[in-house]
């Protein structure tokens, strides 16, 4: 229960923003790599703005295809991974339920994380469809969980540098 609270079930209703920005990612990125899936074949480019194009790319390794030739450990691990952070993250939602930019942060590494986890347990890699680039300069293609999981890092980092002014 949260400290001063008597009521049963208080500190997890105050999780609940937090999970269901969670859900809603999950369900945006598996949405959108379904969509990807049964409009592309892999490796087919789907040009839509200059510097911008849809594509269907398997990783089966982390940010950046970090490892993604390795010879198959990999997969172990990084599930092993999200499933240690998805705790840490739900411990802390717990312990700052009240820190609303925090919670948010985590919320969307939570989603994200999650997304691209459930596409490691059931087709062995992550879909990949977002690609930047620029002047025959290329970003890694990348997907809504990542987008996600980049968008609470900064709030993260936000939320720590607004910290440390108080």
């Amino acid at each position: 229960m949260t400290p001063g609270t008597n009521e049963p079930g208080a500190s997890v209703r105050k999780l609940v923003p937090w999970l269901a920005l969670a859900t809603v990612v999950v369900v945006l990125d598996q949405v959108s790599k379904a969509a990807i899936l049964a409009l592309l074949a892999p490796g087919e480019r789907m040009p839509v703005i200059p510097f911008f194009d849809l594509v269907l790319a398997f990783n089966t390794g982390a940010a950046f295809s970090f490892l993604a030739d390795a010879s198959g450990w990999q997969r172990g691990f990084f599930i092993a991974i999200a499933i240690g952070a998805t705790g840490l993250i739900l411990h802390l939602l717990r312990r700052h339920a009240n820190d609303r930019l925090f919670c948010a942060g985590l919320g969307f590494v939570l989603g994200g994380a999650i997304g691209n986890l459930w596409d490691r347990v059931t087709l062995g890699h992550v879909v990949d469809f977002l690609l930047v680039y620029a002047d025959g300069h290329y970003f890694p293609a990348f997907n809504v969980a990542d987008s996600a999981i980049t968008i609470g890092a900064g709030l993260l980092i936000w939320d720590g540098l607004r910290s440390r002014k108080r």
